[in-house]
């Protein structure tokens, strides 16, 4: 495949100086005020050379998340490539109803008059990705000039990605921004960007609490149980078990697990090796005031707290950062509603992790703490797109209540139009 036809940027790679964030911006602004990549066949094209890629180079795909991740070949299917292939192929199909103008009513002060929605581009964006999610669809498809800045922790993924897409940006996201990785990155993005006013989305990620109703069958045993069907008696030899990124992240998770208040807690799991393996591992009764408890996991470490009632479980999740996802198992129709009425998360479960986020009709996003915005086909087409309101009237029409003197009688007309007062508005055109 010709990978030039992939264009998102149609920019060339350039190091990471002052000077060449500041030529790269110039030379995107000049691309995007060209007004090519708002035309439909433009973002067409582009979806239809990402798609390609997907397809004509799914085995470097999954020889990158193999080489950072050590991911299965399902793994890197299901998880990462049918999800970029499939948002390619809806973008595509819904992509001329998206990009259409939407028709709204108009109130009797506008009268007579029309009035449409315009989803236009937000311009020339940055879309830094994360290590565990390195495609982009929606900005693409809004009609965007972009940089995509993959992960620096992702090496083999962000080397490919530079390779097939040609024309992105890599080098460490610090000298970009001039900040370093830690847990407040999403705060300092958005300080940078405020002082130029840059509209942001977040997707951060905090802790997504999982619920389970003391009724239903996944206790410690059938947890036991289960993984060893998945990943067999000794999971560090599994070849379905995936290591963690790099050796600073599988420090960050040693240090949650050798927290001396959670020692003798681990009822599964536990074993790690310096190849960044970890097992899946089971913490009965975390403290609150552990680590494991006030940090984010993002690992295979599953900490459980059991509550006298189940309702006292809303109360440890609200009192903690909004979730991205938080999750319930029950059958109980009443505990459902109260978890879904009580609970601010980005997102819900319901018997069931982590499957809502492969629903392209479900927004997928945080809220406070666990981010700001959403994506998933036309949630990511809007996440990328500024709504412009258009109001259209002609030249006849004009009524005189607009404009001064604004007498008694002009006054009980226009009241009466305003508040859709079907009597008063005889009464006022009478008393005139």
């Amino acid at each position: 495949m010709d990978v030039s036809v992939f264009h998102p940027t149609a920019v060339p790679v350039v190091p990471p100086t002052a000077q060449g964030v500041e030529k790269v911006a110039q030379d995107l602004r000049s691309v995007y005020s060209s007004g090519k990549t708002k035309t439909f066949e433009w973002r067409v094209s582009q979806l239809k050379a990402l798609l390609k890629i997907t397809t004509r180079h799914e085995k470097d795909i999954f020889e990158a998340l193999r080489s950072d991740l050590n991911k299965s070949e399902h793994d890197a299917y299901f998880h990462e490539l049918y999800g970029v292939s499939a948002s390619c192929t809806l973008a595509l199909k819904e992509l001329h109803r998206w990009m259409m103008p939407e028709r709204v009513n108009t109130s009797m002060v506008n009268f007579p008059s029309t009035a449409e929605i315009v989803s236009e581009p937000l311009g020339v964006v940055l879309v830094i990705s994360p290590w565990n999610y390195p495609f982009i669809v929606g900005a693409i498809a809004a009609g965007n000039a972009v940089v995509l800045k993959p992960s620096e922790v992702a090496p083999a993924t962000s080397s490919l990605l530079s390779n097939l897409l040609g024309s992105i940006w890599i080098h460490q996201l610090s000298k970009l921004l001039k900040v370093v990785w830690n847990s407040n990155v999403g705060r300092i993005i958005l300080t940078a960007a405020a002082k130029h006013l840059t509209p942001v989305v977040l997707e951060l990620g905090g802790k997504c609490p999982v619920v389970v109703d003391s009724n239903i069958d996944l206790v410690i045993d059938a947890l036991s149980s289960e993984l060893e069907n998945f990943y067999g008696r000794d999971p560090m030899q599994s070849k379905e078990l995936s290591r963690i990124i790099n050796s600073r992240h599988f420090d960050r998770l040693t240090k949650l697990l050798d927290d001396k208040k959670i020692s003798g807690k681990v009822v599964i799991g536990g074993q790690r090796d310096k190849a960044n393996l970890i097992a899946p591992t089971v913490i009965l009764d975390a403290p609150e005031d552990s680590l494991i408890m006030n940090e984010e996991i993002f690992g295979p470490l599953l900490p459980i707290v059991t509550v006298d009632k189940i309702e006292d479980s809303f109360g440890l999740i609200n009192s903690k950062g909004k979730p991205l996802a938080a999750y319930l198992f029950t059958n109980d129709k009443k505990l459902k509603e109260e978890f879904i009425r009580n609970v601010s998360a980005g997102g819900m479960a319901i018997n069931e992790t982590i499957t809502h986020i492969a629903e392209p009709t479900l927004p997928f996003g945080g809220v406070g703490e666990s981010g700001m915005g959403a994506y998933h086909g036309k949630f990511s087409f809007d996440t990328f797109s500024h709504k412009k309101a258009i109001l259209q009237r002609e030249f006849e029409g004009d009524v005189d209540i607009r404009y001064p003197p604004f007498t008694p009688g002009k006054v009980k007309l226009k009241r009466a139009l305003l508040t859709g007062d079907i009597l008063g508005i005889p009464r006022a055109l009478i008393g005139w």
